[in-house]
């Protein structure tokens, strides 16, 4: 092993480079057969760390000649959790094959993949196979798939913190509890930059494999430096109280893109990018060619293109959205812009890192406010990054829905014994609870269809002579391996020129809305809609500049309890007009005057309450500084606890900073305070009373029914729409209401609900905070600018543009 780490140290030197502690920390944790998780910053060398190791075990096989290896099969597996990052992590590994002189083999399978080369793959696998947690569980689906994993020796899932917390981690432990078994002594390692609780994140990642294998967790020294600059407006008395564009500083924008060679402009949705891109060619024209744009919805064509021009240096800029996140490899980006607040510390950090991608740069970032109280959460994120403040990823458990589908998973290809499999899931951190009789009624359930049992459909498995349980209809296994994965999406259609060439996908509740010849901007083209035919959106060029901009649901993101921590401890410093907070708070000294002059300016001892009457009613504002989802649950609890005490009914709004009841009677606060209305007792039923809990459930199950194959979303190029899939999942998920309601999904979907989209624990958390708070009820004559940014979103929803605009004038004066 000492002539292969001494090729690798004399590559890295021709290559002028010198491997770091970390790196060199991890290699021989991997040589050592140990597995682990790698905890290092953005663009400081992760990837060697650990696919180096990896080639000095192969280069220690049997040779006929120099740098001539017998190896054949699969040997590492490389998960990462996007498409575009398989690329670059091949792009590494080739770069360092070719420098050893190895003949050593990689190839990626991803879901864009062809089935030409899936098939080469599947023939002649590659000792180093790059893919995605999906494309992995497809190759489970495979028959004979054990054969394929028989010289595995390291499995590594990149980019471990962007699972961790979602469907698709738990996807990740269920194959890599399958894997452990087929290669007892199978390397495990995880590789993560931004990640708050990174002994969980092992604990996770191994499983019970996690107290057996006395695992390492290796932590970069090297310190990632990040210089933050806010972006101010001339005036900060005449900059908005409340947007989400931040359109008014696009002139503060352009100089900064001439400065930069490459520049990345992060926005939060896809609308926000598509109006961005849009605005950016309407005011600097000679950008035209050397600007684009990427997201989500746009085709898999199109990014490639962007991600390779990008590389080569050939744009100056690109608008994006979270699809550029991740760890690919952009050397010529020099400069990153943060359009509107990202929410979350670990999100701006991640984004910061895609600047100075390279051991030992400055990763720059600019954070551009959409609205003046923005400026709080930069000087929030500004103090996290530098005392090192990142999330936790908390992560999930008993994600039945994910584990029914992988039990179908299994089945589709050569089977499963009941006691093995159960004992291998049973280790695996998000089923180790899972009990005799859940087991048995997941069995019973895939096998009978429960109280579905009349429908042939649900009844999946069957047992061979041997006891294995296997799926016996072919029909039910070719529409499994299609429905494959945990990536839920609402439905959208293929957006195409009437001469075939692919553009992206659209939502469908947006499309639907317009008629032929209607006008929408799209891939930052102007575009006429001439029909829809067969799931397809057809359409041909268009020379307006006036259109609709396309809205994704389920665009919005809550604040982190990390930041609105952080967020909370800003408001405090302006409110004490503490010295030295900086540049942010300082600009914010107008606003906050006129805050005190209407109402009160908040600090951490207390909870202000604003109420008003006007035009539109009586308001009632609170300001908890909690997040959207917590302000969510919190809003219907305080407006059902205020509704037993006089019979009211309530228009409900809500931002990050606090929510706002509305209603057309006078609101009996007072009273409510003094019957203890921030209590939180009972907390659990008065949810429950307060919220539509039934509905907010079945939406869930929409979900749940989706992954867990209860629904089939229909065969490529013939999908079912959007709402016939909603329906399916409704009368499935009445028909367990009535005759299965100890039924595990159904189950899930309220846990579901509770915990995850109205985070009833954070909720506890912020009512013990108030009641430790002092409430400070105000009367103002009319809307203070803390109150204006919520009465805003709440009218921007019924509202025309024009109509808003004038609205806000009456609102300001």
């Amino acid at each position: 092993m000492e002539h292969a780490q001494k090729r690798v140290t004399d590559w890295f030197a021709s290559m002028g480079w010198a491997p770091f502690p970390f790196q060199e920390e991890t290699w021989s944790a991997y040589l050592s057969g140990k597995s682990g998780l790698l905890n290092a910053p953005t663009g400081s060398g992760k990837t060697y760390a650990l696919l180096l190791p990896a080639l000095m075990e192969m280069m220690e096989a049997p040779q006929n000649e120099p740098g001539q290896t017998t190896l054949s099969g699969l040997r590492m597996l490389w998960i990462t959790p996007i498409r575009a990052l398989s690329k670059e992590i091949k792009q590494a590994a080739d770069r360092a094959i070719e420098g050893l002189g190895l003949s050593i083999r990689t190839g990626a399978r991803t879901g864009d993949t062809t089935a030409a080369e899936r098939r080469r793959i599947r023939e002649r696998p590659p000792e180093i196979l790059i893919t995605t947690p999906e494309s992995l569980h497809v190759m489970l689906s495979s028959p004979g798939y054990a054969d394929q994993f028989s010289k595995l020796r390291a499995v590594v899932v990149d980019e471990w913190h962007e699972l961790l917390g979602s469907k698709r981690g738990v996807q990740m432990e269920l194959a890599l509890s399958r894997l452990q078994t087929l290669q007892p002594g199978l390397k495990c390692w995880g590789i993560s930059a931004t990640i708050g609780n990174l002994e969980q994140a092992l604990e996770v990642l191994l499983g019970k494999r996690y107290q057996q294998s006395q695992p390492v967790l290796i932590k970069s020294k090297q310190e990632k430096r990040i210089d933050i600059q806010s972006i101010f407006p001339e005036k900060m008395e005449t900059y908005p109280w409340a947007g989400h564009l931040g359109i008014q500083l696009i002139d503060k924008v352009l100089p900064i893109l001439r400065r930069s060679n490459s520049t990345l402009l992060f926005t939060n949705t896809r609308a926000q990018c598509e109006i961005w891109y849009q605005r950016l060619l309407e005011e600097a024209p000679d950008l035209a060619g050397v600007l684009a744009m990427h997201h989500g919805s746009i085709s898999r064509e199109l990014r490639d293109w962007v991600e390779g021009a990008l590389h080569e240096g050939k744009l100056k800029a690109v608008v994006c959205t979270s699809s550029l996140d991740l760890g690919v490899d952009f050397r010529p980006v020099e400069t990153i812009i943060q359009i509107g607040s990202p929410k979350g510390v670990a999100r701006f950090v991640q984004r910061a890192g895609r600047s100075g991608h390279r051991p030992g740069a400055t990763s720059t970032i600019y954070f551009l406010p959409t609205h003046a109280l923005e400026l709080l959460e930069a000087a929030a994120l500004r103090t996290a990054v530098e005392k090192g403040h990142i999330e936790a990823r908390v992560p999930l458990i008993r994600s039945f829905d994910v584990l029914l589908q992988y039990l179908v998973t299994l089945a589709c290809s050569d089977g499963f014994q009941y006691d093995e499999i159960r004992e291998e899931v049973s280790k695996t951190f998000c089923f180790e609870s899972i009990s005799a009789a859940e087991w048995d009624w997941l069995l019973t359930f895939l096998t009978t269809g429960g109280a579905l049992h009349a429908y042939d459909d649900y009844q999946k498995l069957g047992q061979d002579r041997q006891g294995n349980y296997r799926v016996m209809n072919r029909q039910i296994a070719i529409r499994h391996r299609l429905s494959i994965g945990t990536i839920v999406s609402d439905g959208a259609l293929a957006v195409k020129y009437v001469s075939g060439k692919r553009l992206g996908t659209i939502e469908e509740w947006f499309i639907t809305q317009l008629k032929p010849g209607d006008i929408f901007w799209f891939a930052g083209r102007s575009l006429e809609l001439v029909r829809i035919r067969d799931m397809t959106v057809q359409v041909r060029k268009s020379k307006s500049s006036k259109g609709k901009v396309p809205a994704w649901l389920g665009g919005r993101m809550p604040l982190s309890s990390q930041l609105s921590e952080g967020l909370r401890e800003q408001m405090t410093a302006l409110s004490k007009g503490l010295a030295g907070t900086g540049e942010e708070l300082a600009a914010l000294a107008p606003l906050a005057q006129r805050q005190r002059e209407l109402s009160v300016l908040p600090d951490d001892s207390t909870l202000l309450i604003e109420y008003f009457r006007d035009g539109e009613g009586h308001h009632l504002i609170v300001y908890p500084f909690e997040g959207r989802f917590v302000h969510e649950g919190l809003s219907a609890l305080i407006a059902w606890r205020l509704s037993a005490i006089r019979p009211l009914s309530f228009s409900i709004a809500m931002n990050d900073y606090g929510f706002e009841l509305l209603s057309d009677a006078e609101i009996p606060i007072g009273e409510g305070l003094e019957k203890g209305l921030f209590s939180s007792e009972n907390l659990t039923e008065h949810i429950r009373s307060s919220l539509n809990e039934i509905e907010m459930a079945r939406r869930r199950f929409r979900d749940i029914a989706s992954i867990a194959g209860l629904v089939f979303h229909g065969f490529p190029g013939n999908q079912k729409k959007d709402r016939h899939l909603q329906s399916s999942a409704s009368l499935i998920f009445d028909v367990f209401a009535e005759y299965d309601p100890d039924n595990l999904l159904f189950q899930q979907a309220y846990e579901e609900t509770r915990y995850q989209q109205l985070e009833e624990t954070r909720l506890r958390a912020a009512l013990k905070r108030i009641n430790n708070q002092k409430v400070v009820l105000t009367r103002p004559e009319r809307s203070t600018p803390l109150a204006f940014p919520i009465i805003v979103d709440r009218l921007r929803e019924r509202l025309s543009s024009e109509k808003l605009e004038a609205r806000i004038r009456k609102m300001t004066r």
